[in-house]
């Protein structure tokens, strides 16, 4: 039914364990498995006329950005070639975290998206926001979600 997920990422310990049921299920239905990072624009941060002197240049917060992407990718990556799948990756440039991993998917041609969910509910839910929430609400590609 699927031939390809996409199995976005955000180098926490919960991404950690959704990339290995990710590629585990992947394995199950035998579809190949893309990797996704997000990476947001450069927001500068000055208060009044100072600003910090450890304040990075947008091309220094981009290099480190992606570079902090590719190690995180490598993860989803080691993870499908130990389970003998076929494997794509890309950093993702966008606004926001959903509207990146939903332009990834359709990107990569993929069919599902497998993330995780933090669960958060209540006021922190609502507070914080949820990246699988925007994704389920935005997303004509299938989502499942992993807690």
């Amino acid at each position: 039914m699927f031939k390809n997920v996409l199995i976005p990422t955000d180098g926490s310990k919960l991404s950690l364990k959704a990339i290995k049921a990710g590629v585990a299920f992947a394995k199950n239905i035998k579809a190949g498995v893309t990797g996704c990072y997000v990476v947001e624009p450069f927001q500068p941060y000055y208060f009044g006329d100072y600003i910090p002197p450890d304040m990075p240049t947008p091309k220094e917060f981009e290099r480190h950005a992606r570079e902090a992407g590719e190690k995180c990718l490598k993860q989803i990556e080691a993870a499908a070639r130990a389970a003998r799948l076929a494997y794509a990756g890309s950093v993702v440039k966008a606004d926001s975290p959903y509207a990146g991993i939903i332009a990834a998917a359709k990107k990569g041609g993929c069919d599902l998206i497998f993330m995780a969910s933090h669960g958060r509910s209540g006021l922190s839910g609502l507070l914080l926001g949820s990246e699988t929430h925007k994704v389920l609400t935005h997303s004509k590609i299938p989502v499942l979600v992993y807690r």
